[in-house]
Parts: structure tokens; sequence; C-alpha cells
């Protein structure tokens, strides 16, 4: 009697069993998937048969749409405030530099207000003492100036009563104009060249002539501007020296009572610093051994006012990659209206050419490149992009910027694609 209720239970068991939904069932096994043989494999197939694997990518329409409107507000504030921030960050630049200085007077028990006036003083009297010991050789030039006019003058005009070069350009671009215009039936050109004929001669010299006072007045204006923006570096330098590390205490500070962000900041701060101070470090060694190299080859060639052309050299060779060219461009000019000899003018140019790819090419990149460990392509893509936003003080200023924005790029969340491609 017992056995006949217990008969449909086995199979309840053996279903529970089966479906692993009893309590001591083991968990149900999923099986295999089996590749699908319909349209699925075959888009799969006409997929890799029409362009092979593909990445699919999801693009937030708004978001980029409102990171370019950022960026270009950013790229025209940059340009807008140019008088404002290329003596900002080359003062920042440069009180980095001169900060262990004052670090090492303090370590001596001078006071941070003594030690600042003193780097300040020390640094303003050794540009001073370089100006005044060299400036026989600018007045010189400056003083050649009309004797190089007529140098130029004689090299242009033949002496045997042809006609100079000057002259013979101007015959063949008459000729080439009047043969537009009896290909083109130009009368309206004919006309207007016949009422500048008329003009009276003082009236046409005075059109066609350059007007030196307006280039004395314009490299006036140029002037002024830079002697008030080196102030306003001196001024900037002296300040953050005697700041010290009361901006980097703030920072750390406004980051937030975290701890964890507070050393990201520090770690920050201090690879900023050591990156700075080692490029600058690097700058001012490279080019003062420029300048002494540069000095001593033109001395020894003979040309004249080597020192000054020295000194430009050191201050040229400061601009990356630019530099070479304007010194090689420069010293070979001065040698051409100097010896006026195809010969001599090779070999000042190969010379300072020579000088500035050992020291510039070899010695800085070399150091740059331990310094920095940035992708030399992506350097001079920026380099590019400073230059055409600030012109020859983003050529100066654009290395250091980019060596910051890879150490915050390198520490900072979501700066992972700016971090790799400026890295090595």
């Amino acid at each position: 009697m017992q056995l006949a209720p217990s008969e449909p239970a086995q199979p309840a068991a053996q279903a529970a069993s089966t479906s692993g939904t009893g309590p001591g069932a083991p968990a149900r096994k999923e099986p295999d998937p089996v590749p699908d043989s319909g349209a699925g494999a075959a888009s799969d197939e006409l997929t890799l048969q029409a362009g092979g694997l593909r990445l699919p990518i999801h693009v937030h329409a708004r978001g980029l749409s409102l990171g370019i409107l950022a960026t270009l507000a950013c790229v025209f504030a940059l340009q807008w405030a140019q008088k404002f921030f290329v003596p900002f960050l080359l003062g920042i630049f440069i009180a980095y530099t001169l900060n262990p200085v004052v670090r090492w007077l303090e370590r001596w028990r001078v006071k941070r207000v003594i030690g600042a006036t003193l780097v300040t003083a020390l640094i303003l009297g050794a540009m001073g003492g370089t100006l005044y010991r060299l400036q026989g050789e600018f007045f010189n030039i400056i003083d050649e100036l009309p004797t190089l006019t007529h140098k130029v003058t004689r090299i242009f005009t033949s002496g045997d009563g042809q006609r100079s070069t000057i002259q013979q350009v101007q015959a063949a671009a008459a000729e080439i104009e009047r043969a537009a215009s009896s290909a083109t039936g130009g009368e309206q050109r004919r006309a207007i060249q016949k009422r500048t004929n008329s003009l009276p001669p003082a009236a046409a010299a005075g059109a066609s002539s350059i007007r030196v006072m307006d280039w004395v007045l314009a490299g006036s204006v140029g002037l002024a501007t830079f002697l008030s923006q080196a102030t306003m570096v001196v001024f900037l330098v002296f300040f953050l020296l005697l700041a010290g590390d009361t901006f980097k205490r703030k920072l750390v500070k406004l980051t937030g009572p975290s701890l964890t962000r507070k050393k990201v900041t520090v770690h920050i701060l201090d690879d900023i610093n050591n990156a700075i101070q080692s490029y600058m470090f690097m700058l001012l060694v490279t080019n003062v051994l420029l300048a002494l190299l540069t000095w001593g080859a033109l001395r020894a060639i003979g040309l004249e006012n080597a020192g000054a052309w020295a000194a430009f050299a050191g201050l040229a060779h400061v601009i990356p990659y630019f530099g070479p060219l304007l010194i090689t461009l420069a010293t070979g000019a001065v040698a051409f209206f100097q010896f006026e000899s195809l010969r001599m003018v090779i070999l000042v140019a190969g010379s300072s050419l020579g000088i500035a790819t050992l020291v510039g090419m070899v010695v800085a990149t070399w150091m740059t490149g331990r310094i920095a460990r940035m992708n030399p392509a992506a350097v001079f893509v920026s380099l590019l992009f400073w230059g055409w936003l600030w012109g020859m003080w983003g050529l100066l200023l654009g290395v250091p910027v980019v060596m910051v924005l890879k150490v915050v790029a390198e520490r900072v969340e979501g700066m992972d694609v700016v971090a790799e491609l400026l890295g090595e």
C-alpha cells in the first residue's frame, strides 16, 4: 500500500535532479554554444571579406562639440593675452631655475630676502657686464651700416658701365609685363602706367622709396615694449624667489582634505620643478658653450666683431631647431659683405652650422631626451603650434610648457592620451 504513492515521486525526483532545481542538486551545465550557420555567420563572413576586423567607436556628439569649442576658446584666449602670458611664464621658469641658488644661500643662514636680492642683482650685473664688454662691437656694427649700404650698391652695380643686377631684373620684369599686356589686351594697365610715368620725379621717388623714419619709429616702439616686458620679468622673478614655497603649499592646500590628492599634487609639483630646473640649466650650459665656440671660430677666421656675433648666436640658439638656421644665415651674410668671397662665406657659414649642429643637435638633443623623455616628433609639432601662437617667444617657451603638460598628464586621470602622445 505504501509503494503505490511513492511510484509517481520517483519521476519527480529524477526531474528535479535533471533540471537542477532541487536543494541538493548540482548546478546546471549550460550547453556549448553552437555556431550559427545562418544570417549571422554570413554577415560576419561578409564583414571579413569587405575590410577585415573593424573597431566600433562610440562618439558622444555633445561632449565632442563642447570640447572643440572649449579648445578654440582657450587658444583664442592665449593668443589674445600674449602680452601677459609670455612675461608671466618666462618669469616663472627663470624663478624655478634660480630657486636652488637661493635655497643654497639659506643653508648658509642667509635670509631669503637678502638671498633673492643678491641673486637678482647678480644676474642683472652679469648681463650688464656682458653688454658693457660688447658695446664697442655692437656700436661698430651700427656705425658700419652706411658702409654696408655702399658695399651692397657696389656689389649689385658692375663697374664697367654695364647695367646693374637690379636694373636687369627690372628690365626683365618690364618685358614680362609687356608680354602679358599684349596677350590679354591690357589697355587699362597701359593707361595706369602712362599716368604713373606722368608723375613728377620727386613724387615717383617718394612713392617707391622706403621711408626710413617709419622703420626707426617701429624699432623704437618695439624696443620700448621689450624693455617694459623685461622689467616685468625681473620684478616677477624677484617676488617669486622671495615667496619661496608659499604657492606650493597653497596649491597643496587647495587640492582638498584628501591625503591622496595632496600626495599626488606634491609629486606633480616636484616633477615640474625638477624638469624645469634641469631643462633651463641645460639651456644655460649649451648656449654658453656655443657662444664660446662660435667666438673662437669667428675670431680665428678673422670676422669683424666676432664677440657680438657670438653673443647673438648664444641668444638665438635658445630657439630650438630654428635658432641654428638663423645663426648660419646671419654669419654668412656678414662674411659676404666683409670678404666679398664665396669661399669665406662657405667657411664662416659652415663653421657656424657645424658648431650649432654639434652643440644643438647632439648635446642639447641628447640632454633634452634624458630630461624630458618626450617624443621628438610631438615636441616639434608643439613648437610649430606655439610658434604660430606667440611667434619667437612661443618657440622659446614651447618646450618647457609641453614638459609641464606631460608631467601633469602622467599624474592626472583622464589625460592618459596626452601623456601617451608626448611620451617616448
